[in-house]
């Protein structure tokens, strides 16, 4: 029979699903088929709510059931309106958590990061570092909800991240407060200006670049606010417009070249300027939730095109991403990691520009492993982790043997992180909320 095209013969509607069930195969009157699991009963409008794999919610008019799905819908509805509500601990129902993407769903129980960190080849210890690490950001926090002393929208991008990477929403009984005061100092904070821009240097003409930088990372804080929103009871109005206003930004001042370059004249983006590789990573982690929002935004899937292709020009011949020269400043050693994450985010796949990429970074810390007390580069290492656990395999777990106790070992009581010593001036990470929530976001990876 056939699938392709079922969609359109179902007379489908869009709309929001509740309960779950399992995955099945529908039939109509016409002997079409389409896989998807009821999710609930419009009585009014007398359908079959239905969720595909794709996760599209959609209803199926009763009356264009076979007989036997009939039945089912009858029998399984009654079911499901009589069984006890299902829960996790926390009060996440499973339902909730199954409309996440798939690649969210493992972070918000206990259970299931300590699974996730089994399987990608850590230990127990680096979640409770993580909890550690936590419970410092939520004294740490200055009084109007941002965190540090400069470049707040980047901090405060940094700090959300490491809250919502470990399933940590505004419902959270222990660090709820502080996410939603994060949430509010971001909301209000691009409300000060018409772009929505994460930062107080927003306007062109000074300031150097740190706007954008500080953009694209609270966007991705403020992307997972809002594809977590779902599993919340409190709403924070204007979360859902700020994210709106803050792709399109970042969508509308990408350059020709499919990269992103600050010295504008109105605002802090050029997008008449050439390329910079250092910042567009931050942006493809942005574009990447952005994406997985599931949101019909303009433009987003012809700026993702067009990132890829910025990657693949900037892909030396060792098969680096960057410049060429060591000595260089931006140069394939140091930037190659965010760039083949970046690959693999957009790409949804794995790709032989990527696969390039995974092999010299794995090459180059091989020949030179990662020493906190000689090349501790925490912005190198950040991306590094982010490739090569999207990559898996024999590359992840070398990289994680070698990096994740030394993550631990700096780390102090206090859940603070003592300083390396790097040997690449621009990635270091003098500052200790920077520092500290890098640490924490690499040793999140095996489950944000």
């Amino acid at each position: 029979m056939k699938r392709a095209g079922c969609i359109a013969a179902f007379s489908l509607s869009l709309l929001s699903g509740a309960a779950v069930a399992e995955m099945r195969a529908w039939t109509n009157t016409s002997g079409q088929i389409i896989e998807a699991e009821m999710v609930g009963v419009n009585v009014a409008q007398r359908a079959v709510k239905v969720r595909l794999k794709s996760g599209a919610d959609f209803e199926i008019a009763i009356d264009n059931l076979s007989p036997p799905d009939k039945a089912y819908a009858k029998d399984h509805w009654l079911a499901m309106q009589n069984a006890p509500a299902s829960t996790a601990p926390g009060g996440i129902s499973e339902a909730s958590l199954k409309s996440l993407p798939e690649s969210y769903r493992s972070r918000f129980l206990p259970a299931t990061r300590l699974e996730a960190i089994r399987r990608g080849g850590g230990t127990p210890e680096m979640d409770a570092a993580v909890v550690t690490s936590l419970n410092l950001f939520k004294t740490s926090q200055n009084p109007d909800g941002s965190w540090g002393r400069s470049n707040k929208g980047a901090m405060t991008g940094f700090v959300l991240q490491c809250f919502l990477g470990h399933g940590e929403t505004p419902d959270s009984a222990e660090y709820g407060d502080s996410v939603v005061k994060a949430l509010l100092y971001l909301i209000t904070l691009a409300k000060q200006n018409p772009s929505g821009i994460f930062t107080e240097k927003w306007q062109g003409q000074g300031g150097g670049g740190a706007g954008t930088y500080e953009h694209a990372i609270a966007t991705l804080a403020i992307g997972e606010a809002y594809i977590t929103a779902r599993l919340n009871t409190k709403s924070l109005p204007g979360l859902r417009e700020c994210f709106d206003t803050a792709i399109q930004t970042i969508i509308s001042q990408q350059t020709k070249s499919g990269s992103w370059t600050y010295g504008g004249e109105t605002i802090v983006y050029n997008p008449n300027g050439g390329s910079d590789l250092s910042l567009a990573n931050w942006h493809f982690q942005a574009l990447n939730v952005a994406k997985a929002t599931g949101l019909k935004i303009d433009g987003l899937e012809s700026c993702i095109k067009k990132a890829l292709s910025y990657i693949e020009s900037t892909q030396t011949k060792d098969g680096g991403f960057g410049g060429a020269l060591r000595e260089a400043h931006y140069n394939q050693w140091s930037l190659s990691g965010g760039a083949a994450a970046g690959h693999l985010m957009l790409a949804g796949k794995s790709t032989p520009a990527a696969k390039k990429g995974v092999k010299f970074i794995s090459g180059f810390l091989q020949a030179e492993p990662p020493d906190w007390e000689k090349n501790c580069n925490l912005y190198c290492w950040h991306g590094y982790s982010n490739a090569l656990f999207l990559n898996g395999g024999a590359e992840w777990t070398t990289f994680a043997t070698q990096v994740m106790p030394q993550i631990l070992a700096a780390q102090q009581p206090n859940g603070s992180f003592k300083r390396g010593r790097p040997n690449w001036p621009a990635a270091d990470a003098a500052d200790a909320t920077y520092r500290q929530a890098l640490c924490t976001l690499i040793l999140e990876t095996f489950y944000r």
